[in-house]
């Protein structure tokens, strides 16, 4: 079984996340592709975390990237 599910992102000037469960969907809703970024959410958080926990994980994570620590 898999660790992890992956999620596509994107992060806005003012810090908020969207988050959609794939690139497909993300187009749909009128995301540009290049935006997005997919990241690995650990299996027990997307299990049994909130929303609002997930949103704060990947928001940690792209900060982390865009401030080259990822």
């Amino acid at each position: 079984m898999e660790e992890s599910t992956a999620l596509c992102a994107i992060r806005y000037p003012d810090g908020s996340v969207s988050l959609y469960v794939d690139e497909a969907y993300a187009v749909e809703r009128g995301v540009d592709p290049a935006k997005l970024v997919r990241v690995e959410i650990p299996r027990d958080l997307y299990a049994s975390g909130t929303v609002q926990e997930i949103r704060e994980y990947v928001a940690t994570y792209l900060e982390s990237k865009e401030n080259g620590a990822a």
